[in-house]
């Protein structure tokens, strides 16, 4: 090969790095729009059964102390997002629950114990499936959720649509 080969093929590797740099962005967006798509088709599938894993998982975490976990009802307000640090994807979903005093515990005979409490219900996707550990943030909506969390979570750019 000669000098002028040489420069032309380098010439070429690196107008073909170029390249991939350039596009290596867009690439990755669109991976990420078809990854939200699945996980957003995914969560309204298995919505009934993400449901009853929720209630489980907060029955169990003795959260709010002296109350037992009755039921959990999942509104229509559902609002994914990205993680910043992480890039999971997760999904703040509103609801309505129901508790009632442990007998014997601090809250019986508390009023308020009966009122419906508002929140939002964190759900995570990961390795191509949706989990909870049951962490409800109380007395704000999904929409809030993100506005309090915007540090940690990047709402994605257009909501998805049922």
């Amino acid at each position: 090969m000669t000098g002028v080969h040489w420069v032309l093929a380098s010439l070429g590797m690196v107008g073909a790095g170029l390249m991939a740099w350039l596009f290596r962005a867009p690439l990755r967006r669109s991976q990420q729009l078809r990854e939200a798509e699945a996980a957003r088709v995914a969560f309204e599938s298995q919505r009934e059964a993400l449901s009853r894993t929720f209630l489980e998982v907060a029955s169990l975490s003795g959260k709010p102390r002296g109350l037992r976990w009755l039921a959990v009802d999942f509104g229509d307000q559902v609002r994914y997002a990205r993680d910043r640090q992480t890039g999971l994807l997760a999904a703040f979903v509103g609801v309505n629950i129901r508790f009632e005093a442990i007998p014997g515990g601090d809250m019986e005979g508390v009023a308020a114990v009966g009122n419906i409490r508002d929140g939002a219900a964190l759900f995570h996707y990961e390795q191509g499936g949706w989990g909870t550990g049951g962490k409800t943030l109380f007395n704000i909506n999904p929409d809030e959720a993100l506005v309090r969390f915007q540090g940690q979570f990047e709402p994605l750019t257009s909501p998805p649509t049922p």
